[in-house]
């Protein structure tokens, strides 16, 4: 999914998974011809997502062809197996979800590698009446920057309260307090990417409608996690908070609703004056781009750093996630030092951009069976720094044409007709024309990439910029 994993499982021992349960034995056989052919092809997967899990981030190539007929039966297999490489995973697993009580919680120790000494302690439940069987949202809740306990049990608090029932709840505590603990540092984004992964194997969170927000700290956290994390995202929404835009480029938000509430009297670290900024660059976007960009930015009148926190989730409850965009805006920026590889069908082999200098700029559509890719570097210009602090408020882009890097553009039936040709235009130049085929490995590698039981792509086309 990023390059996180190089770093963040160091150290972590995994279980490699030779055996299945008999259910899955048999789901995943009865699909191949052969049965010397699928018992050794099914142990090649589990063994090939065992050892992602553990930071070894090559690719499954013991391709099959497929036919389109097929394409769903794997999915469903491949995924079973990426829930049995999951479970055979030494790692310290969610606690089992059930209603959201100050007894509902568990701990994960994070890496000392990325943050000595960081226990993440979490709230984990239901709130509401659940029908036996319904998928749940999904809200990722982020705390301000008091006394960490406090805001922990104030946060359980709140979010019991909010209108948004029935539900499910992860409120963590944030790790260690001081002055530079950041909810979008690397540790914790190794939490964010362990809580996408179990959530989403556990059958009872729907994968479309997961949210995340923040208050103050948790604001700021929030947004820059909606625009880092954005194609995991049904809709977010930071309040009391207000980056600045190169924390949280608003061109990633392009399918997701954004909302971000902020008083108009907060002008701590220019946070109206930041969140005045957000709403500039969401009304553009939304100007040239009718149909994304879909967001409610408010300066409330006559408020400072406290505001009425519980409109928030029942505005972002609205919203579901499409998760087949065939508009994809994607800034690739790190975060903490570390960049993400994957967003929505895109998946980056090697960046275009000069380390510390530039940063990528993917922008993609598609039209009918018509896929045009533009890729571009992008250089921030700072043009308004606040005098007090030095901090770099407001920005000017200059993007230029990209002539080196790779990236995989992976493909289904909900965003080409699979059985027609297919175009492909980079930078203005077509680079392939022709019927695409499906294979096994394109579901196993995209399964490991995103963890997303809604991404397990059969085709893709890999690109080589020149």
């Amino acid at each position: 999914m990023n390059t996180i994993r190089n770093t963040l499982f160091l150290g972590i021992i995994c279980a490699v998974a030779t055996a299945s349960s008999t259910a899955h034995e048999f789901e995943f056989n009865k699909i191949y011809p052969k049965k010397s052919v699928k018992t050794q092809v099914r142990k090649e997967i589990v063994t090939f997502f065992s050892d992602y899990l553990s930071g070894k981030t090559t690719a499954f190539d013991a391709g099959k062809s497929l036919k389109l007929s097929e394409v769903e039966q794997y999915r469903d297999a491949v995924w079973q197996l990426w829930k049995e490489a999951n479970a055979s995973f030494e790692e310290e697993k969610l606690i089992a979800l059930d209603t959201l009580l100050s007894n509902s919680s568990g701990c994960w120790k994070l890496p000392e590698n990325l943050e000595p000494n960081a226990v993440m302690p979490y709230y984990w439940g239901m709130k509401g009446a659940v029908e036996t069987g319904a998928e749940l949202p999904l809200f990722l809740y982020l705390h301000g920057s008091g006394p960490k306990e406090r805001e922990w049990s104030t946060g359980l608090k709140i979010c019991r309260n909010f209108d948004d029932a029935p539900s499910v709840y992860f409120i963590p505590q944030i790790p260690n307090e001081g002055d530079y603990y950041r909810w979008w540092q690397k540790a914790k984004q190794f939490a964010w990417e362990k809580l996408l992964r179990q959530a989403l194997l556990l059958g009872e969170i729907d994968p479309n409608r997961v949210y995340v927000f923040g208050i103050s700290e948790g604001g700021y956290g929030s947004q820059r996690l909606a625009s880092f994390y954005a194609d995991y995202w049904a809709a977010a929404g930071p309040m009391a908070g207000g980056e600045p835009l190169k924390n949280a480029p608003a061109e990633n938000c392009s399918n997701i609703a954004f909302s971000l509430r902020t008083g108009d009297k907060d002008t701590g670290f220019y946070r109206n004056t930041l969140t005045g900024y957000a709403l500039e660059a969401f009304d553009s976007l939304a100007h040239q781009h009718p149909g994304h960009f879909i967001h409610k930015i408010e300066l409330i009148p006559g408020m400072g750093h406290s505001i009425d926190y519980r409109p928030t989730t029942p505005w972002l409850k609205q919203y579901v996630r499409n998760p087949y965009p065939r508009y994809v805006s994607w800034e690739n920026f790190e975060m903490d030092g570390i960049y993400r590889t994957g967003f929505y069908n895109l998946y980056v082999k090697e960046r275009s951009d000069e380390e510390g200098k530039s940063r990528t700029y993917y922008e993609m559509n598609i039209s009918g069976n018509d896929i045009s890719l533009k890729v571009n570097e992008v250089v921030y210009e700072v043009i308004e720094k606040d005098p007090r602090w030095g901090i770099e408020m407001k920005f000017a882009k200059k993007y230029v044409q990209a002539h080196k890097g790779k990236v995989i553009i992976y493909l289904c039936d909900k965003l080409v007709d699979l059985n027609e040709k297919v175009t492909l235009t980079v930078n203005g130049k077509k680079v392939f024309e022709g019927k695409m085929k499906a294979d096994l490995k394109n579901i196993v590698n995209s399964c490991a990439a995103f963890f997303d039981p809604q991404r397990l792509y059969p085709a893709s086309i890999e690109v080589e910029l020149d």
